[in-house]
């Protein structure tokens, strides 16, 4: 099975920490190779084509449920082992969980991720990624899959930052965008074409079990 680590003190990995550190959030607009971009992108399509991908809920366990007027993406949890290109990207996004352990002492343990396919129109109303009854999830990281992918397409990431201040991420293929899941409310705005993205959340021990 192909491996894509980098050592956790690879310059990227650092700026990324240090944004995490000052500001609260990083955006990284080349993080993967487009090799591997593409590869993700046209798994993800297997996928939804293949009917693998489901609707979205909201809220967690027995609360969850299916309401499309807050969030109309659909979603595939990721797995090891079941494909080279996810792996890949799994084994980045360890080596950027052990650099935030090194840098931020945040005791990250584990990761969590899936595909998510917005549908034209979509979009996910502003929330944030923390539940209340769960505070494992630290750290948000979304990664873009979408070519060419143009600023009026729409779909950006709009992310709600200290003193009223807004940042719109455009979802363009490579991009990683990373920031502490239970401080930064964010919205995905809604796109006139299929967008495409990988979203996951390092998360720390929790005081239930796993």
């Amino acid at each position: 099975m192909r491996a894509m680590q980098i050592p956790s003190d690879h310059p990227l990995l650092l700026r990324i920490v240090d944004d995490l550190a000052t500001h609260g959030w990083s955006q990284q607009n080349i993080f993967l190779p487009q090799a591997l971009t593409l590869e993700l992108a046209a798994e993800c399509r297997k996928r939804a084509a293949e009917g693998e991908l489901a609707p979205a809920a909201v809220g967690r366990g027995p609360f969850s449920e299916i309401r499309e007027g807050i969030r109309g993406d659909h979603i595939q949890w990721l797995e090891p082992g079941q494909d080279e290109a996810c792996d890949s990207y799994l084994g980045l996004m360890d080596s950027l969980r052990e650099a935030m352990n090194r840098g931020l002492f945040l005791g990250l343990e584990d990761f969590e991720s899936h595909f998510a396919l917005y549908p034209p129109g979509a979009f996910y109303r502003k929330h944030v990624d923390r539940f209340r009854d769960d505070d494992r999830r630290m750290v948000s990281a979304v990664i873009y899959l979408n070519e060419a992918w143009l600023p009026e397409h729409g779909g950006q990431l709009r992310m709600y930052l200290e003193e009223g201040r807004e940042h719109d991420v455009v979802p363009t293929g490579g991009c990683l965008v990373v920031f502490l899941s239970g401080e930064v409310p964010h919205e995905v705005l809604p796109a006139t074409r299929e967008r495409l993205s990988l979203t996951g959340w390092f998360r720390r021990r929790g005081d239930e079990p796993f």
